[in-house]
């Protein structure tokens, strides 16, 4: 039986400061993996609770490299979160997605370097798949929404995530462009790998600021370009969100690749893990560890 579902949504300053939320509260929550990106805000929209993280913090004080994804994501199932929505700023990697448009995300090709990508690092070792790394389901209701506001945008495209916090380079924009990849940004990876590690769904929604530094009839980009770009795309972006929360329990999410993925990924023999380690993974793997919460 699929228990009742919650939306996170995880992203900038436009998302938690929107009209129509009420039941408002900021809450402070600690996990083995050390603070989130800050405190989590708890709100009521349409009936339905909703938890929202600052990725880079209120302000935007935390670098793509220096976000604790680990403990953002523990946050979000501590609080009974089991759908996420990421809506991130990214550059355009092809001619057709211009500034301004927004892309769901059906596959990533990860380049960071610098980060802890697993909730599985000390005695207990899990590998799940990441093949279908986003939830079909999720997407489709993302993809409704901008349908329904009339938002440009395209279904499907592959988010190549790179470490940052500088811009690339043109000889590595021009490479990632010949690797087929449709945009690039800083911070879903390892996000959509913990994701899947707490049997999280979870969906992207990319919103283009700029065409990186690959085009020859643009400016290279920089912060001020991204920045004028977001804010223009703000009642966009929140409206997507409105609608979102509305209709996301609509959508069938009996077959995502996130449902029950650990019973298949845990190889660590039983008899090998301490007390202490799987007291740790409690949030994230107590289903499949038979922790008593």
């Amino acid at each position: 039986m699929m228990k009742k579902r919650k939306l996170g949504i995880i992203g900038g300053s436009g998302l938690y400061k929107m009209e129509g939320f009420d039941k408002t509260k900021w809450k402070k929550l600690k996990t083995p993996w050390g603070s989130p990106s800050d405190e989590i805000l708890v709100a009521s929209f349409d009936k339905e609770e909703i938890c929202f993280i600052p990725r880079h913090s209120r302000g935007h004080k935390i670098n793509p490299t220096n976000i604790n994804f680990r403990a953002n994501i523990d946050a979000m199932k501590q609080l009974g979160v089991t759908d996420i929505v990421s809506v991130s700023a990214v550059g355009s990697l092809k001619e057709n997605l211009e500034p301004g448009k927004f892309v769901i995300v059906d596959q990533f090709i990860d380049r960071t370097f610098a980060r802890i990508k697993t909730f599985f690092d000390e005695e207990i070792v899990a590998h799940v798949s990441m093949a279908k790394p986003t939830s079909p389901g999720l997407s489709s209701c993302c993809v409704s929404a901008l349908k329904k506001l009339n938002i440009s945008h395209q279904i499907g495209g592959t988010y190549l995530v790179m470490e940052g916090p500088q811009f690339s380079t043109l000889a590595e924009s021009n490479l990632y462009r010949s690797w087929g990849a449709d945009v690039i940004g800083m911070t879903n990876m390892p996000e959509a790998k913990l994701a899947r590690e707490s049997e999280i769904r979870y969906s992207t929604v990319a919103m283009v600021t700029d065409y990186d530094c690959w085009h020859p009839d643009h400016d290279e980009v920089d912060v001020n370009m991204v920045i004028q770009t977001l804010t223009k795309n703000a009642a966009n972006a929140q409206n997507m969100i409105k609608e979102i929360i509305k209709t996301f329990k609509d959508y069938s999410v009996e077959k995502d690749p996130a449902n029950n993925c650990l019973d298949v990924a845990i190889i660590t023999d039983p008899k090998l893990r301490t007390k202490k380690t799987i007291k740790k993974l409690q949030n994230i793997a107590g289903r499949v560890l038979n922790i008593k919460k």
